[in-house]
């Protein structure tokens, strides 16, 4: 499940080998539900193939917050450090194959890691990455047009527009599957220009 991380940091390898053996491999079918929103989160979740997802419930709207790929890694931050309900569901998309690490092993592991002398700095890099990342999201969201972000995803994320079905994607976007429709169409004609 910590794969992921062993071309990042090699030299942590040693953690990841001996936690092995704790996880849970699953190979589960699309709309596979693996946190619901109001429960809280028990499980680190890594992708080693498939798509997933983390969407919120708005008055019968699914809202789509996340995409997740192979080789990425996920939990609820909050429900899962705070012992809260999560404000997300996560699900797959595709048919996958994913691991699960017990929230008892995460915590073991962790405090073993704090012991090596660059752990600190690799969990503030990772920390960061994920920050700029929403940070970016969010300004987005705020700045530009649907049609913009459509084309932002088109540029910096391809393979979300190649996988993921056009109404998670519109969800994601915040838009009516229709209203990218019609966003598709028009790019396909030339008529939008960035």
């Amino acid at each position: 499940m910590l794969f992921h991380f062993r071309d990042k940091f090699p030299q942590l390898n040693p953690y990841w080998d001996k936690y092995l053996e704790f996880q849970q491999r699953l190979e589960v079918p699309a709309k596979t539900i693996l946190l619901y929103e109001g429960k809280i989160s028990q499980n680190y979740i890594f992708v080693e193939k498939g798509c997933v997802r983390a969407f919120f419930n708005n008055n019968g709207d699914d809202k789509t917050i996340q995409f997740f790929f192979e080789n990425e890694g996920l939990f609820s931050v909050d429900s899962f450090v705070n012992n809260i309900p999560s404000v997300f569901s996560i699900e797959t998309i595709e048919p996958s194959v994913i691991y699960l690490l017990p929230r008892e092993y995460v915590t073991q592991l962790m405090a073993e890691l704090s012991a090596e002398p660059d752990f600190l700095q690799i969990v503030l890099k990772m920390f960061t990455q994920r920050q700029t990342h929403y940070i970016n999201e969010f300004v987005s969201f705020i700045r530009d047009t649907p049609e913009q972000r459509y084309n932002n995803l088109l540029v910096e994320r391809p393979h979300i527009v190649l996988r993921v079905p056009q109404h998670y994607i519109a969800s994601y976007l915040g838009v009516s599957a229709v209203h990218l429709s019609r966003i598709k169409s028009k790019l396909a004609k030339g008529k939008l220009h960035f």
